[in-house]
């Protein structure tokens, strides 16, 4: 395993659905209850949604996290590095809550924002973080996973997106190592 490259358990980007970066909030909100229906029903291995440009290029994922965080723009105003909650200083996430007035009035127009907001502004510039190089080793991606709580990471040739790290896989791969130790028996 530890000659393993991120090559050997991304998936490509072919196996996952795909919208416009410039489909509107309610579009991005139903293809992805479509993505999930049709994993749940086996159609599809993978219910994570990427975000295409117009040249067909994908440019991030999107999830319900990143739909919800697209509810108040206020995110957007805030340090993208504050990880001050994770490390025991929640009173901090609490004052930043109120000094932003985070979640004062993210209902008030929903069925505007549905329509009027595209899935580019919702996509976090975080997800740069998110991406390791196809040749890569397998103790970086448990890095990202592990210190960036990611689901998935994106796997790059290049500048360019051509598949996903998905934690499950790696996860999964992790334990039958470890049953193949037969460290409880």
């Amino acid at each position: 395993m530890e000659k393993m490259k991120a090559a050997d358990l991304m998936v490509p980007i072919d196996a996952f659905e795909k919208i416009a970066h410039t489909a509107s909030f309610y579009d991005a909100l139903t293809a992805l209850e479509n993505a999930r229906d049709k994993h749940l029903k086996g159609e599809n291995k993978e219910k994570i949604l990427l975000v295409a440009d117009e040249n067909g290029k994908i440019t991030g994922k999107i999830s319900p996290i990143d739909l919800i965080r697209g509810l108040e723009p206020n995110y957007e105003t805030m340090d993208d590095k504050d990880t001050s909650s994770r490390y025991g200083f929640g009173y901090a996430t609490e004052a930043m809550q109120e000094t932003f007035r985070l979640w004062q009035t993210p209902f008030k127009d929903l069925c505007r924002k549905a329509v009027d907001v595209q899935v580019k502004k919702v996509i976090p510039d975080s997800q740069k973080k998110q991406a390791i190089h196809i040749e890569d080793g397998l103790d970086k991606a448990f890095h990202l996973f592990v210190m960036g709580r990611h689901d998935s990471l994106f796997v790059m040739k290049s500048d360019e997106i051509v598949g996903l790290l998905i934690f499950s896989d790696v996860y999964e791969r992790v334990s039958e190592t470890m049953k193949e130790c037969g460290i409880g028996s």
